[in-house]
């Protein structure tokens, strides 16, 4: 029997069926949820632009293109492949738009190439910093993310630079 399957069925079950035997207005109760879900989505729109708006002009004024520049050299002297670089860049960013990169170098080089592995790894092993910190930091009214903002962005570089080592070392 495969309980995954069924847990949550169950779940959904239960926890009406809990709450009307508690004497819980399960309805009323659903209701009052949703109206402090819309709530907080409507406070999550203005960062959730302010971060897209932020994330298109990096693209288009040629910043990215200008950083990936700086590095290139110093990523074929060690032998990585530069292609996967936009991807640390972009990871940190925005996780749409990452994963949409990771899935065309899948495409353009296969999963089982070095840059399918290294670019699905890096997905796997960093977070969307600046994203989590605008969105729900701003839904909750956190100004000051100084020390979040470090130590996110510090992770997400020791995900990408352990991912490339980890997978250079396994596969390469």
């Amino acid at each position: 029997m495969q309980v995954s399957a069924w847990i949550i069925p169950a779940i959904i079950v239960f926890v009406p069926l809990y709450a009307a035997f508690r004497k819980v207005p399960v309805y009323e109760t659903f209701i009052e949820g949703a109206k402090d879900g819309f709530g907080t989505a409507i406070n999550i729109i203005p960062p959730l632009v302010g971060m897209m708006v932020a994330i298109s002009m990096f693209r288009a004024s040629g910043a990215m293109d200008l950083m990936l520049g700086a590095v290139k050299p110093v990523f074929d002297a060690i032998g990585v492949p530069t292609e996967i670089l936009p991807l640390g860049i972009l990871r940190p960013l925005t996780g749409a738009g990452s994963l949409a990169f990771t899935a065309d170098l899948i495409q353009n080089y296969g999963p089982d190439s070095m840059i399918g592995r290294i670019a699905s790894t890096i997905q796997g092993s960093t977070d969307t910093t600046l994203y989590v910190l605008t969105v729900y930091f701003g839904a909750v009214g956190i100004k000051r993310t100084r020390y979040a903002l470090k130590v996110g962005l510090f992770s997400d570089l020791v995900g990408f630079v352990a991912a490339i080592v980890i997978c250079m070392i396994l596969f390469g």
